[in-house]
């Protein structure tokens, strides 16, 4: 969108959708509210901004007296302040947080958008799951329809949510059993993945890792199914995609963490939180080193959020795209039709 987005003729087009994600914000504070949550604010501003090996984030310059300047970032998510205020105590909290990742921008991307964040303690990635299915519900009566709508796919959040792991989508949809091509699950074999992949045409590109070729594949042949007529748990990621996950005690193989999507659109990631600080940091160490090898920079691991770790009870934690929900809700085609004032 152009920096004419003010125009009156052009506001007009959005002042419905705009009145929608009103009442959205508020049925999602009055949601949280009635279950005890508390409504928190962390700094925008951190020392390190999110780790995920493929965002990427906006860098600053603090100065404070007496202090030689530093390098400090706009977050990406505000997961390690939230976690933070676990540790410190706080047994269950949300946010709805100005997030802000450079490099993206499409009809579902924008640098700058919103992101609902909400964490419990002594609760695990299920207790997220029955919290998705209410707060879907609650929205969408704020929104006044009945169905969310993306492109030419609508989802009934009033029926009961479909709940499929990675591994059983992959089987359906591929006809591949994806946890054979991972027999050391920390360092999946992406000739193996490449060989189950080849009846379906699909090939790895030259530096491909198992990562790479297992988002091409679920790209094209799995995500375009989710969450179509009711919305979707995808489950139980293989261990070596757990981001901030605990490992499941009972399988080894794979992680505590799901992804919701309605109406073949991302929504929301999720999982019962990683608490162990020696393999937090032995993660994070593994996700510098890929974004350094990728794309040449590299992030600086939190001390600090490290360090809580140790102190932070079991926990499960979650982020929904506001924005993506109030498009979902509305039936618009792009994240600019939902958005008070775009990025110009």
């Amino acid at each position: 969108m152009n920096e004419t987005w003010w125009r009156r003729e052009r506001f007009e087009r959005r002042r419905d959708n705009l009145a929608v994600r009103g009442r959205i914000i508020a049925a999602i504070r009055t949601f949280f509210a009635g279950r005890g949550f508390a409504e928190v604010e962390t700094p925008a501003l951190q020392i390190s901004p999110g780790m995920e090996p493929h965002l990427q984030a906006f860098v600053t310059e603090l100065r404070q007296p007496g202090d030689p300047p530093r390098s400090i970032y706009l977050h990406t998510s505000p997961e390690f302040a939230m976690k933070k205020l676990l540790a410190a105590g706080m047994p269950k909290i949300f946010q709805l947080a100005r997030v802000f990742r450079n490099a993206e921008r499409s009809r579902t991307h924008h640098p700058e958008f919103t992101m609902l964040e909400w964490y419990r303690a002594d609760s695990g990635y299920r207790d997220l799951m029955y919290d998705c299915e209410a707060l879907l519900r609650a929205c969408l009566v704020a929104a006044g329809g009945k169905l969310f709508r993306w492109q030419d796919k609508s989802c009934d959040p009033s029926r009961p949510f479909d709940r499929l792991s990675v591994a059983e989508a992959f089987r359906r949809y591929c006809d591949l059993d994806l946890l054979a091509t991972a027999p050391d699950p920390m360092a999946p074999d992406v000739t193996l993945l490449a060989e189950a992949a080849r009846p379906l045409g699909v090939a790895p590109h030259d530096g491909d890792d198992w990562e790479d070729l297992f988002f091409r594949l679920f790209l094209a042949r799995v995500e375009p199914h989710l969450g179509v007529g009711v919305p979707t748990f995808l489950y139980d990621y293989p261990i070596s995609l757990a981001a901030l996950a605990r490992g499941k005690p009972d399988d080894p193989r794979l992680a505590e963490r799901f992804e919701l999507y309605v109406a073949g659109l991302e929504l929301a990631n999720g999982f019962s939180e990683l608490t162990d600080p020696v393999l937090q940091r032995a993660r994070l160490m593994v996700d510098q080193e890929k974004k350094l090898r990728r794309y040449g920079v590299t992030y600086p691991i939190d001390e600090d959020f490290i360090a809580a770790l140790a102190e932070m009870p079991d926990s499960a934690g979650i982020a929904l795209g506001l924005d993506r929900l109030v498009m979902l809700a509305t039936g618009a085609s792009q994240i600019d039709d939902v958005l008070w004032a775009p990025v110009s």
